[in-house]
Order: C-alpha cells, then sequence, then structure tokens
C-alpha cells in the first residue's frame, strides 16, 4: 500500500515538472530567431506578383496559429496534446504522430540492439576489472574506457568511416539499403539493411560502454571490500560464487540507476549518429526538424523525450526494492 501511494505521488509529481517543461520548451520554441513560417514566407514573397512578407507572414501564422501570445499559444497546445492531437509537421508535411510512427521504429531497434551489446560487453569487463585491481588486464581496460569515454561522437563516426568505408571499402558510407535493395528478396533485404547498421550500431555502443564499464568497476570494488565478502572468502567460498553471486548482486542496485536512465535513449534516437550516418530515425528527423524551425515537431519529440527522462527515473525507483529486498518505501 505505502508502495502504492508513492508511485501516485511520483506520477502527480511528474505531471507537474512535465507541464513546467513543456512550457519551456514551448517559450524557447516560440523566441527562437528564426522558424520555417519565416523561410515559407520569404519563399513566397518573391514569387511573380506576390503579396509582401510580411502580409504572408500575418497570413501563416494566423493559420498556424502563431499571432497569439505564449501563454495562450501554450494552452491551446496542450489542450490539443492531451487529447494526443499534435498537429501537422510544417517540415515534412504530414501529421505529427505520422511521422513519429515511420521514424521510431529503426531508432528503437538501433538504440536496443547497441544497449544489449554495451551491457554484454561492459559489465564483464566491469567485473574483471575490479576482480584484478591494479594489474595490467585492469590498467588496459580502464585505458579502453577512458579512451571511448573522451571521443566525440562526430571524430569517432569520421574515423570509422576513413577505415571501415574509405580504406577497406566494407560498407557504404550513408545510408540503410544498398543500390540494389528494391530487387533483393526478403531475406536479402534483411541482411542488406544489417550491414548497414553495423557501424551506427558499433558507434553507439563505442561512445556508451565506457562510462558503463568504469561505472561497474567503482561498484564492485566498493562491494568487494566490504565485511561481509571477507567473510564470505573466510568461509571457504570459491572466488567465483564469492564475486557473482554475493558481490555482484548487491552492484544490482546503482546499475539499475543506470538502466533507468537508458530508457530515454531507447526511444529518443541517436541524433549525432543517425544524422551522420543518414538514418532515417526520430533523431534524425528531430534534427531535420529543429533546423527548418517546425515548431509542431520539435515540441512533440522534446516533450515526448521528458516524459521518457520521468518515465525512466521512476521506474529506477520501483525496481531498487526489487533488486533489493531491504528497500522499502515508507
Amino acid at each position: 500500500m505505502n508502495t502504492l501511494k508513492y508511485v501516485i505521488k511520483r506520477i502527480l509529481l511528474s505531471i507537474v515538472i512535465l507541464f513546467f517543461v513543456a512550457l519551456i520548451i514551448y517559450t524557447i520554441m516560440r523566441c527562437l530567431p528564426t522558424s520555417y513560417i519565416e523561410n515559407v514566407a520569404r519563399q513566397k514573397s518573391m514569387q511573380p506578383n506576390s503579396k509582401s512578407f510580411e502580409e504572408w507572414m500575418a497570413q501563416l501564422e494566423a493559420a498556424y496559429g502563431m499571432d497569439k501570445g505564449i501563454i495562450a499559444g501554450f494552452f491551446i497546445w496542450l489542450g490539443q496534446a492531451v487529447r494526443g492531437q499534435f498537429g501537422d509537421s510544417w517540415f515534412f508535411t504530414v501529421p505529427v504522430l505520422q511521422r513519429f510512427k515511420e521514424t521510431i521504429g529503426i531508432s528503437f531497434w538501433m538504440s536496443s540492439i547497441s544497449m544489449i551489446f554495451e551491457w554484454l560487453i561492459a559489465i564483464p569487463l566491469g567485473i574483471i576489472a575490479a576482480r584484478k585491481q591494479y594489474s595490467h588486464t585492469d590498467y588496459a581496460i580502464s585505458v579502453i574506457a577512458i579512451a571511448c569515454m573522451s571521443l566525440p561522437t562526430f571524430f569517432l563516426i569520421a574515423l570509422l568511416k576513413l577505415v571501415f568505408c574509405i580504406n577497406l571499402g566494407w560498407f557504404d558510407l550513408v545510408g540503410v539499403a544498398g543500390r540494389n535493395y528494391a530487387q533483393l528478396d526478403a531475406w536479402g533485404k534483411f541482411l542488406d539493411r544489417a550491414h548497414h547498421m553495423v557501424l551506427p550500431i558499433l558507434t553507439l555502443v563505442l561512445i556508451s560502454i565506457g562510462s558503463l564499464m568504469r561505472y561497474v568497476r567503482t561498484n564492485m570494488l566498493e562491494v568487494l571490500n566490504a565485511d561481509y565478502i571477507r567473510t564470505a572468502r573466510a568461509k571457504g567460498l570459491s572466488e567465483r560464487k564469492v564475486v557473482y553471486k554475493h558481490a555482484f548482486r548487491n552492484t544490482l542496485i546503482p546499475l539499475v540507476t543506470f538502466l533507468g536512465g537508458s530508457l530515454p535513449g531507447l526511444f529518443s534516437g541517436a541524433l549525432f549518429t543517425e544524422t551522420m550516418y543518414s538514418i532515417p530515425g526520430i533523431g534524425y528527423s528531430s534534427y531535420q526538424a529543429m533546423v527548418a524551425g517546425d515548431i509542431p515537431f520539435s515540441m512533440f519529440y522534446m516533450t515526448f523525450s521528458a516524459v521518457l527522462a520521468l518515465t525512466g527515473n521512476l521506474l529506477a525507483d520501483i525496481l531498487y526494492a526489487v533488486v533489493d529486498p531491504r528497500v522499502r518505501v515508507a
């Protein structure tokens, strides 16, 4: 019962936070120096025998509801958003939700696969580094982790393209399908798209794996130096059982925080990676919309990301009690 009250309280608090976050986002979007409406009005005013730029601006702002103040416009947008109506994208010229459905799939699968590889690689390496503290293995893993954490995404992508696309010629520079994609059968299309996803997924794994390895190593070292671990070793338990049954189980609690923070990344897309590889995912679409001043799509994307962040934090708090029975909500 206490847990249910806590969850309800957190949900209500999240709704309040989301309201003010959406208001801030809407205010920032309305105050941007350029917008898609201005570009369209400028293009139309340059046509022969056309109306002036000011007349086109007034007409388009009235059509899109931009002629109202920020507060009034926000509550109009909020009323429509509560009903699941986010309007039409100015840049993509389709409903916002339709564009979202078209692009979320590839971003979700790419992020999910990369996160699975990230956890399968980083957690064992972090445990090994903690077990062999100050050894050559620990130093090698730490160097790899720091290098992955330090490399900027755009530099890493450029390096991977140089090596694997230009020098070796194993992959295409951009895109998610090859030139002969239309002539392939179903299995061939699957293999072709999977082949084009190798570098983007490798990029996501490399830029994320370092921080998780260091996180696991730090928490594992703290647990391995605890008194109950020394007691378990004194009882004659094997090192494998001490590490993986006793120590690693208590390392799961801080890892839950990491898992909750990973939720937004599964659905919000990888903006830099998708943009530089020209992958038509939600991250690349949001970049195109923001550059074009597409307020409806940008508002939906950033609000959606805020919802994911709040949901991830709530799930992390709830999962504490799952991985550690000692944690209870009072």
